[in-house]
């Protein structure tokens, strides 16, 4: 088994900037990819960005290149989402899913116009 726990969301107005982090515990040894989806209201789950746990390579969908990015720290078993210049759209409920097998509850993010 593999816990997530995503911290990091908030209000922010459009322009801004958030860092979402998600901390992984368990057997996290299991896990080569972790990624970030998001869903918002009325709409299906989908995905943000990506990141190997051996080589850091990254996948982003294309709504968010240049503005979001992925990273990760082994040592704390933590991935992080640098969110800059969001936008409304971007408002969501942002998970954190380690292999698209664990999931993390969820952190809201909301962007205001």
């Amino acid at each position: 088994q593999v816990q997530l726990v995503e911290s990091g969301g908030g209000l922010v107005q459009a322009g801004g900037s958030l860092r979402l982090s998600c901390a992984a515990s368990g057997r996290t040894f299991s896990i080569s990819v972790m990624g970030w989806f998001r869903q918002a209201p009325g709409k299906e789950r989908e995905f943000v960005a990506a990141i190997s746990w051996s080589d850091s390579t990254t996948n982003y969908a294309d709504s968010v290149k240049g503005r979001f990015t992925i990273s990760r720290d082994n040592a704390k078993k933590t991935v992080y989402l640098q969110m800059n210049s969001l936008r409304p759209e971007d408002t969501a409920v942002y998970y954190c899913a380690a292999a698209r097998v664990y999931w993390g509850q969820g952190t809201q993010v909301t962007v205001s116009s």
